[in-house]
């Protein structure tokens, strides 16, 4: 399989996330791919962990997506829900939000926990071990299901 990608008529995507913002506060108006390479670059400089620092796995959930029902349902008790609509009606519900609302940003269980800038993000104080990690993430995955009815489905490997 091979690809052509190409250097012009790019279509880009700047309302995904605090992209717009960051360019907005850098003053550019017009933004090249490089602009908003940097500006993808800096928002996740600003909210994930350093791996050379704190050991992680990065995003440990993948962005549910939900049915048209269940999102206007969350959405009109909490008005402040991230979602995005995709093009087959339903919502993508973004992960760190329903973790955060959980109640689990910050959230520390010994040697593991939740990252306190991005409640999608697990990290390893030191001397955390694999299990500690996946039942502080079963742990999340039931309690985000028993308040929004919304099941996370991991975005790492686990064996």
């Amino acid at each position: 399989m091979s690809y052509r990608l190409s250097k012009r008529n790019h279509n880009l995507h700047l309302t995904y996330g605090a992209i717009s913002q960051v360019l907005e506060q850098w003053h550019i108006g017009s933004p090249t791919i490089h602009d908003v390479s940097r500006a993808v670059i800096h928002i996740r400089q600003s909210k994930l962990p350093d791996p050379r620092e704190t050991g992680n796995a990065g995003s440990f959930f993948k962005n549910p997506v939900v049915e048209r029902d269940l999102y206007e349902k969350l959405s009109s008790i909490y008005p402040d829900l991230v979602a995005y609509p995709q093009p087959d009606g339903r919502y993508k519900v973004a992960a760190g939000w329903l973790i955060e609302k959980a109640g689990y940003k910050g959230v520390r269980r010994q040697n593991v926990g939740v990252h306190k800038h991005q409640a999608l993000v697990l990290v390893n104080y030191g001397g955390g071990t694999g299990q500690e990690i996946l039942q502080l993430s079963q742990e999340i995955q039931r309690v985000v299901k028993d308040k929004f009815g919304i099941v996370l489905d991991p975005e790492v490997n686990i064996w």
